[in-house]
């Protein structure tokens, strides 16, 4: 009997000069500074100055370079590339870099820099990419989002905003093509006129800094409470102090009366005052860019918190839905966190340098098109120290599989794909979540079954 495979063969990265990237060394995917980010056909590659895009179009053919990317980044604060990730939506597909000073910079797949902003003063420590679509059967809202995870502070961008972005650049570079304009005018033109896309940001280092952090959905106003249009999310981070802690988001400031009017009459004041100082005076002296400032703070509530001296929180990973997540820490376990109840439900022992991705099994196998009740929800988790990755059913469910995993790999999923605003009116199959394997020493890129 022939022994059965859990792994599929998609592509190979192996015929690549990547020594740039520290390739060719024993556990160089393992490099703190090296990050990666895969989508369907194409995986992306960072160190801490420079990025590679690499595609492949069919298994058997080997990748190839599509972009080296290497961000202008300022030599005077030692800024370097800190998060990365994809923002693919139905017809654009991009990279988005996050900077040791707090800047998010968005690419296209050409090279050509599309926005660029500060989140906060900062490193970014993490850029995740999430939603939730909304089913022709339930009445619940959209929910995506590109979440900007910075120690001790939360911003959240809306990815309706960033769309919009994304698709104004695209048109006004089609337009400067097609009138032969110069470019580097046009984009210099763009980069003066383009506006920062509207973001929240939080404050959430009431118990330490947060080395990793999450907003899981939006969640009820808090008891004895005027009910208003805004929204409110509850954020979870991890980190030294406290290995778990919970806030509610607020979008309203809650800043004063005083505060509001100041906000909005000494800008007006400041800004009459300089032309009135430039039609007297008639200055020719070219005016600065003014240094861009970060956004106030919105209102954080803390919920509660786990502080377990010497457990320290290191890595999160959140389920589809928003409703679970796996937290590993400092000792060696895996908590399962359930979000709503802010409870953990489940514990594992004995997983130390370990990382979690949730994925999607079948278990309905009848139906040719397979839709999303089809499948159950696992754990699958890569403890690198035992050269295994075992696959855990969802939320108390038994181990259903164990992959033998060679050292030096690391276990990536694509990103979250921006879609419609109806999940199940797709004519498509419902697509899953599913773990691929990036194997350091042989370069080969494999999809588990």
């Amino acid at each position: 009997m022939a022994r059965r495979t859990h792994l599929t063969d998609l592509g190979s990265i192996a015929n690549l000069d990547l020594s740039d990237l520290g390739a060719g060394k024993e556990g160089w995917l393992d490099n703190p500074n090296l990050l990666c980010a895969l989508d369907t056909d194409s995986l992306a590659i960072a160190n801490r100055y420079f990025l590679l895009v690499l595609d492949w179009s069919h298994p058997s053919s080997p990748a190839s370079f599509r972009v080296k990317i290497r961000p202008n980044l300022s030599p005077i604060e030692a800024e370097y590339i800190s998060a990365l990730e994809w923002l693919v939506f139905d017809d654009i597909k991009v990279i988005a870099i996050g900077t040791s000073c707090g800047y998010l910079l968005i690419y296209s797949l050409a090279g050509d820099l599309i926005h660029r902003q500060l989140a906060y003063p900062g490193r970014i420590l993490r850029l995740r990419v999430r939603g939730t679509k909304r089913d022709i059967t339930e009445d619940t809202t959209s929910f995506e989002e590109v979440c900007v995870v910075i120690p001790g502070i939360v911003a959240r961008f809306d990815g309706s905003d960033i769309q919009r972005v994304l698709q104004r650049w695209y048109q006004e570079t089609q337009n400067r093509f097609w009138n032969q304009t110069s470019v580097d005018k046009g984009l210099e033109e763009y980069e003066n006129s383009s506006c920062p896309i509207p973001y929240q940001c939080w404050n959430v280092s009431k118990y330490g800094s947060c080395v990793d952090a999450a907003v899981t959905g939006v969640m009820p106003p808090p008891l004895m409470e005027l009910q208003s249009s805004d929204r409110y999310y509850c954020a979870v981070t991890i980190g030294v102090d406290a290995a778990i802690s919970a806030f509610r988001l607020s979008e309203d400031r809650s800043r004063s009366f005083v505060g509001a009017i100041l906000s909005k009459v000494v800008p007006a004041t400041f800004s009459t005052i300089a032309s009135f100082s430039k039609l007297v005076w008639r200055t020719q002296q070219p005016a600065k860019k003014p240094e861009p400032k970060p956004q106030p703070f919105a209102r954080a509530l803390p919920l509660t918190c786990l502080k377990d001296h010497p457990r320290k929180g290191e890595k999160l990973t959140l389920s589809p839905s928003g409703t679970l997540a796996a937290i590993t820490d400092s000792l060696g376990r895996i908590m399962l966190l359930d979000t709503r109840a802010l409870v953990v439900v489940r514990l594992w022992k004995g997983y130390r340098d370990a990382s979690c991705l949730f994925v999607e099994r079948l278990v309905n196998k009848d139906s040719r098109e397979h839709v999303k009740n089809d499948y159950c929800l696992c754990l699958a988790i890569h403890a690198p120290r035992k050269g295994i990755v075992e696959i855990w059913q969802m939320r108390t469910g038994p181990r259903i599989l164990t992959v033998p995993c060679p050292k030096g790999s690391k276990i990536l999923q694509p990103t979250y794909r921006f879609g419609s605003t109806f999940a199940a009116s797709s004519s498509t199959s419902y697509k899953p979540l599913e773990v691929f394997f990036l194997n350091g020493d042989s370069g080969q890129l494999s999809r588990l079954n």
